[in-house]
């Protein structure tokens, strides 16, 4: 098979080594230029060479990374799939690599591949992309369907700009659905597809209640405490099993019957290890409903006074950043105004909410989707067993510019697994899962040219 050995010859390796050796990091201003470079150097010849047409356009957000969109179009009356992928990656925290690895180097051991974006998400476009050259040059310079593709430069600063542009360029980017791929599968060794992502909201919270710290000898038993203030706040909000407490975040009518279905019997973990502990989050779900069908509220980040060198006074304040993971069943409108709610009732008007926002807006598709039975049909014939199906990610994906702006199904077919350490040092892909992938996707490609695809806006 062409793919296979597209794989076993190395050169697939090859490819990612060049775009992991560019920092393309866009959280940090001075690597720009190589975030420019990643499209122009990298994505430009390659797309170019497989017969597409590229042009490379500015953020319309002056401070963010640029955009690119390519199209090869053999024939309007054949179905328009519409890929994508992000070019940049989070920082590379070079100094928290163990000894022998670094993050803008690809560095294989057995099987894994070391390297910052190798799964997040470098490795996975590049995936896509290999198996496309496979069936072009096994049709003999055709494919049997159009390709339209968007790689933005943003992504992990929240995909800022991209939902705007693709606004307006829809025309552009018309198409009948949504092929991509990023996030993880629900297991390393089970290939999944999932029909969108959760959304990501953030918000500060702040207990503010004087200019200076007081005395804690003097003031101590006197002088409100806002970190012990702050404590019992987060704790109103969810309780010490993870239980969120602000019914108003939560789906009003708990999980939808065909994300129940979806998720009927799907595993999760990473494969070695189970982070989950059995008893946290809303009774009564499963652990895939938990985070693939249900909300979560985290904290992320917390502090009162100074940690790193304290003092003996009473903090003048507190605060916690936080975040909600949501499905598309809740309404992130009513987020802040619930909480605001909540937190009066309870005897706590003294915390403030800042700074409350969307950073990504969950989106999803029907699992039942006829685009999504295709896809999974086709993976299932190429690898030999079944794909799990799932309606969302659990993490966040721009899916909603697409279906908001051009109303296509959303088809994610991630290509990592949730030990690939993506946000911290150490991340690395799968040799084998990679293969596999690219077996699947070159499977997917060519099912699509075979005139079986579902009719044009079959959804």
């Amino acid at each position: 098979m062409r793919a296979a050995g597209l794989f076993d010859s190395g050169t697939f390796r090859e490819r990612l080594a060049e775009l992991v050796a560019v920092p393309s990091t866009s959280q940090d201003a001075t690597f720009a230029p190589d975030v420019a470079r990643y499209l122009a150097a990298q994505m430009t010849p390659w797309l170019e060479r497989l017969g597409f047409t590229v042009a490379i356009h500015p953020n319309p957000e002056p401070a963010f990374g640029p955009i690119l969109v390519a199209e090869r179009i053999e024939d309007p009356a054949l179905p328009t799939v519409l890929t994508y992928g992000h070019g940049d990656t989070v920082r590379g925290l070079d100094e928290q690599w163990r000894e022998g690895l670094a993050p803008w180097r690809l560095t294989v051991e057995g099987d894994r591949w070391y390297g910052r974006g190798t799964a997040d998400n470098k490795g996975q476009h590049a995936i896509d992309l290999a198996a496309l050259e496979v069936v072009i040059a096994e049709r003999d310079g055709r494919l049997g369907f159009n390709v339209r593709m968007v790689i933005e430069t943003s992504e992990e600063c929240g995909s800022v700009g991209l939902h705007r542009f693709v606004g307006t360029h829809r025309d552009a980017l018309k198409a009948d659905v949504l092929i991509a791929s990023d996030g993880p599968r629900v297991r390393p060794d089970v290939p999944t597809i999932a029909a969108g992502s959760r959304g990501t909201y953030h918000f500060d919270l702040v207990c503010a209640l004087r200019p200076g710290g007081v005395h804690s000898g003097h003031w101590g038993g006197l002088a409100p405490d806002p970190a012990v203030i702050m404590a019992h706040a987060l704790a109103s909000i969810c309780d010490r099993h993870g239980r969120i407490l602000v019914r108003g975040w939560l789906p009003a009518g708990g999980v939808p019957a065909e994300v129940r279905a979806a998720l009927k019997d799907c595993p999760v973990g990473d494969g070695t290890t189970r982070a989950v502990g059995p008893e946290w989050g809303e009774p009564g779900l499963t652990d895939a409903e938990k985070i693939y069908g249900w909300n979560s509220f985290i904290v992320l980040a917390m502090i009162s006074g100074r940690p790193e060198n304290p003092v003996n006074a009473v903090a003048p304040d507190a605060r916690a950043h936080c975040q909600i993971r949501y499905t598309a069943d809740s309404d992130p409108a009513d987020f802040a105004p619930a909480l605001r709610r909540h937190l009066d009732e309870v005897g706590f008007p003294d915390v403030a909410i800042e700074n409350a926002g969307m950073r990504m807006a969950a989106s999803r598709t029907n699992p039942a989707s006829v685009w999504i039975r295709f896809a999974a049909e086709s993976f299932r014939r190429s690898l030999g067993r079944n794909v799990q199906v799932i309606p969302n990610m659990s993490g966040g994906l721009p899916g909603d510019a697409f279906v908001d702006h051009l109303d296509v199904p959303l088809v994610w077919i991630p290509h990592s697994y949730n030990g690939c350490s993506q946000h911290g040092p150490d991340e690395h892909m799968l040799a084998p899962m990679a293969r596999e992938a690219l077996i699947g996707f070159a499977g997917l490609w060519w099912d699509l040219g075979e005139g079986s695809a579902p009719p044009k806006k079959a959804d």
